[in-house]
């Protein structure tokens, strides 16, 4: 056996330092350390470009693996030996020599809107502010309530939130599992429903990620695999591959597994959201790869294809 593959007494775990990635990196450690009391498990934090760049919006920073990259070159270099991430923010392909080595179960996948006055989104005045650092909830927004003011919104969870109670917005989406993960619940108003906004591909989900040929981080690792999200999120990463999108692009896609049935829905979205194209198909859970594929490509027949081409042109 290699040295890389015996019994280790100590596990370093990569995150970023917002307050939420701390709390899943801290809900992973307490899971391996119930697993094997005796190993040593410590967080490494490793500062990411999302989280150097905070004054612009990420699709003109180049949304790809803005909050992974740094991260996962540690992993590379061995400073780390496993990393966990909000999968949503995981690229399509990962560098060679990594990989999604456990995905535990998932926490509510949907979009959460917070208002001040306790609106909903369909009770918000005209021309209501609302704040959010996603291209996907924007389109989406606009599709729903044209009239909508849509401005930037960027930083941490905390920070967002400071934004709304200072009156810089009249309402904000943020995804309803960090704040249901932070305790935060209370500040939600509504979590919209998923018809008119569908969350982000993985959204909801977290991604262990490690090396390929570290076989003792992976068995350990395992025990905390959740095989439905696994699926599901197999899935809609295969979709967001066909369509060659990260987070600077209006995709989304979610998947529900129903016993042995997985149902696949996705959008493509223009960015002001008079352009619309949906379509939903269910498969055997088997075959979640092909079924993402599947809904890209007829994604892309239905009216797609020109909006990608649009906004990558403009990239």
């Amino acid at each position: 056996m290699s040295k890389e593959n015996q019994a280790r007494s100590n596990l370093v775990i990569g995150t970023r330092g917002s307050q939420l990635a701390l709390w899943q990196a801290e809900w992973v450690k307490a899971q391996l350390k119930h697993i094997a009391p005796d190993l040593s498990v410590v967080l490494h934090r490793i500062q990411t470009s999302g989280d150097k760049i905070q004054d612009v919006p990420l699709a003109k920073v180049g949304g790809k693996g803005l909050f992974v990259k740094e991260i996962e070159e540690a992993l590379l270099r061995k400073e780390i030996d496993l990393a966990v991430h909000s999968m949503k923010d995981l690229p399509a392909v990962l560098p060679d020599g990594l990989t999604i080595i456990c995905v535990p179960a998932r926490e509510d996948p949907r979009d959460a809107l917070l208002t001040r006055d306790g609106k909903q989104l369909h009770g918000l005045s005209l021309g209501a502010r609302v704040g959010t650092s996603s291209l996907r909830r924007q389109s989406q927004l606009l599709h729903a309530r044209p009239d909508l003011q849509i401005g930037m919104l960027r930083g941490n969870v905390d920070t967002r939130l400071r934004k709304l109670q200072e009156n810089h917005f009249d309402a904000i989406v943020l995804a309803a599992s960090g704040l249901k993960r932070l305790g935060w619940d209370e500040h939600i108003t509504e979590c919209l429903p998923l018809d008119v906004s569908l969350p982000a591909i993985g959204q909801g989900a977290l991604g262990i990620e490690g090396r390929d040929d570290d076989d003792f981080v992976r068995t350990l690792v395992e025990k905390l695999e959740h095989k439905e999200t696994r699926m599901t999120v197999t899935a809609e990463r295969a979709l967001l591959k066909r369509l060659e999108g990260g987070c600077q692009v209006p995709i989304a896609g979610h998947a529900v597994l129903d016993g042995e049935r997985l149902t696949l829905d996705g959008l493509v979205v223009s960015l002001d959201g008079k352009r619309y194209v949906r379509y939903s198909l269910f498969g055997p859970m088997s075959e979640a790869a092909s079924l993402g594929i599947t809904v890209a490509e007829e994604l892309l027949v239905r009216g797609a294809q020109p909006i990608l081409q649009e906004i990558y042109g403009a990239a």
